[in-house]
């Protein structure tokens, strides 16, 4: 198991339980013990978990894992929801895009389908989607900056919010953290939470892109109402109930 997996794999284990020992974590993933405890070490360290004699807590039951650490969690699932919703794009859209591992998966199934003269337009605050488009010369990439945010590698705040109101998109894919039916969608970040409803505001169609584990859910910072949202893209991991109350409130659910 790479170091990666094994890492995610840890972070998923505490984040769930709220404790782990170092046996159990063994056990778990095939490593030796005191391979476990160089792992919890460099987490602490970075402080996402909390060490203790013989294994490890989660600080908070709302951690917001860093980017890196959460792109390999239900890959199939966000690679399933990405080609789902770039089916739902016309030719010569303006497309917005917000951080997050699932939009990231959006945009490269969207450039992975399209040849060079179906006139894609793609605008993003995300620092790691730009990265991925840029080199691709048949997308006309707007990159909207922005305060830096580590953990999600998106740029967000008043200049991320003030050049987004300059724009016309024909659609934008937002990444969310929860999302109920009481609650909409939510996210860790305030700030990050601004600039996502700026990117609503000026789409004609909104789509949320979100795996199912992320259904049901709630975080610290609102977004928006889910009156707010046209569609929900989501895994067939989405149960009959979740999708009814969805529904009720109005959004349009493809489960892919």
């Amino acid at each position: 198991m790479l170091k990666a997996d094994r890492i995610a794999r840890i972070l998923d284990h505490v984040a769930s339980a709220g404790s782990a020992d170092v046996h159990e974590l063994s056990a778990l993933l095939g490593v030796s013990g005191a391979t476990v405890r160089r792992d919890l070490q460099l987490l602490d360290q970075q402080g996402l978990l909390q060490r203790t004699h013989g294994g490890a807590v989660t600080g908070s039951v709302n951690l917001e894992l860093p980017l890196r650490h959460r792109a390999g969690r239900q890959q199939a699932e966000k690679r399933r929801i990405a080609q789902a919703a770039a089916a739902l794009v016309p030719d010569g859209a303006v497309v917005g895009m917000t951080g997050g591992t699932t939009v990231t998966e959006v945009a490269r199934a969207l450039c992975d389908r399209r040849p060079a003269d179906r006139g894609l337009t793609v605008v993003t605050n995300a620092v790691n989607i730009a990265a991925d488009l840029i080199v691709r010369p048949e997308v006309r990439l707007v990159v909207v900056g922005g305060t830096a945010r580590s953990a999600s590698y998106e740029l967000v705040g008043p200049a991320a919010e003030r050049m987004l109101a300059q724009y016309h998109l024909d659609v934008a894919f937002i990444g969310v953290d929860g999302l109920t039916a009481a609650e909409g969608c939510t996210t860790y970040d305030e700030m990050e939470a601004n600039t996502d409803l700026a990117f609503l505001r000026a789409a004609a169609r909104s789509i949320v892109v979100a795996d199912s584990t992320k259904v049901g859910k709630v975080t610290f910072a609102g977004i928006c109402p889910l009156a707010d949202i046209d569609d929900l893209v989501t895994d067939d991991g989405l149960t009959d109930d979740q999708e009814k109350s969805l529904t009720d409130a109005g959004v349009r659910v493809l489960r892919a």
